[in-house]
């Protein structure tokens, strides 16, 4: 595994066009100095891969789940009728990424 470090996370938020001041990336770093030593604690625990993993802590039941009701879905005028910006047919949303 690579060793986590300033430089890595200055990479890793460049890549996500993101920033921090120095004091943030070593209270990160902090953080993940404390994940990696609890993981190392957890390796440590014997019989641990024969264990069956979770994905949901509780058994789930879905007794508490409506029944969805089949619907016709809005005809296409219907639907643009509501959009606040239609072009050639389509709705234009605004630009998110730069």
């Amino acid at each position: 595994m690579e060793k986590i470090n300033k430089d890595v996370l200055k990479k890793v938020a460049n890549n996500l066009m993101f920033d921090m001041t120095d004091d943030e990336y070593e209270t990160l770093l902090n953080e993940f100095d404390i994940l990696v030593k609890q993981f190392e604690l957890m390796s440590e625990i014997k019989g641990l891969e024969e264990v069956e993993p979770m994905s949901f802590p509780f058994e789930v039941t879905n007794d508490y789940l409506r029944e969805d009701e089949p619907e016709e879905p809005l005809d296409r005028d219907a639907a643009l009728k509501n959009a606040k910006d239609v072009v050639d047919g389509q709705i234009r949303l605004p630009k998110v990424v730069g």
